[in-house]
């Protein structure tokens, strides 16, 4: 016998995205101006409803698609939002994700949402709970940037070791000793250095760094453990 489930309680779920980037010196957060009401001209998460034939990965892929016009972006599920009164005009749970890009890339925002990209350490309050879910995302990406690599996602495919330091410390908020970092950086060996220089910082420039995601791939199935 099928069970009818008409008799119960129906709620709008939707996926709400906070969206980091680098630009080499601090970490960013990409909010929209909504346009809409309730609280409309106020800043907010990228975010929409869940479609009836997506799951709520497929939702924050195509709500980030919109916005950005990238695809196979770094994206991870965070959490699930159900206050009840956490929304004025129905009973919406949230399913929030956090986002890595590399603001270097093509990124073509759309300007239907009125876009900006604000620092994370200085941005406008956010509406609804979207404050809370902007926090737990910074603890989140802590977490794993410590004991994944995924703070590469960020950054160009060549970059120099000061940018290195500079994000972890941007996603960190805090100062790294330089020969520490560097040593440690070293002694994790899934980096190439390549035969490029950066020649922006001094007359001798640094040398450009990418990356190996195979060795890293062949290391962590070794029982490597990545710990910054």
């Amino acid at each position: 016998m099928t069970q009818d489930y008409s008799h119960f309680p129906r709620h709008l779920v939707a996926v709400d995205c906070i969206i980091f980037g680098f630009d080499g010196e601090n970490l960013k957060i990409l909010l929209v101006q909504r346009n809409f009401e309730p609280k409309m001209g106020e800043w907010s998460l990228m975010g929409g409803f869940i479609g009836d034939e997506e799951t709520s990965d497929e939702a924050a892929q195509r709500v980030l698609n919109t916005l950005t016009g990238l695809e196979n972006i770094y994206l991870e599920q965070l959490n699930s939002y159900t206050r009840i009164d956490r929304e004025p005009t129905a009973r919406i749970i949230s399913i929030s994700y956090y986002a890595l890009i590399n603001i270097e890339k093509n990124i073509q925002i759309n300007e239907k949402y009125s876009a900006k990209w604000f620092d994370l350490q200085d941005f406008p309050s956010l509406i609804f709970d979207h404050n809370e879910m902007v926090k737990d995302a910074v603890l989140r990406l802590r977490r794993r940037a410590s004991t994944r690599p995924i703070g590469f996602e960020l950054l160009p495919e060549k970059f120099t070791m000061k940018d290195l330091q500079n994000l972890y410390e941007a996603i960190f908020n805090e100062q790294f000793d330089k020969r520490n970092f560097i040593s440690k950086i070293n002694a994790l060996d899934i980096l190439v250095k390549t035969e490029g220089k950066d020649m922006t910082s001094s007359k001798k420039g640094s040398f450009l760094y990418r990356f190996d995601e195979a060795k890293y791939q062949k290391k962590l199935a070794e029982g490597f453990m990545f710990k910054i």
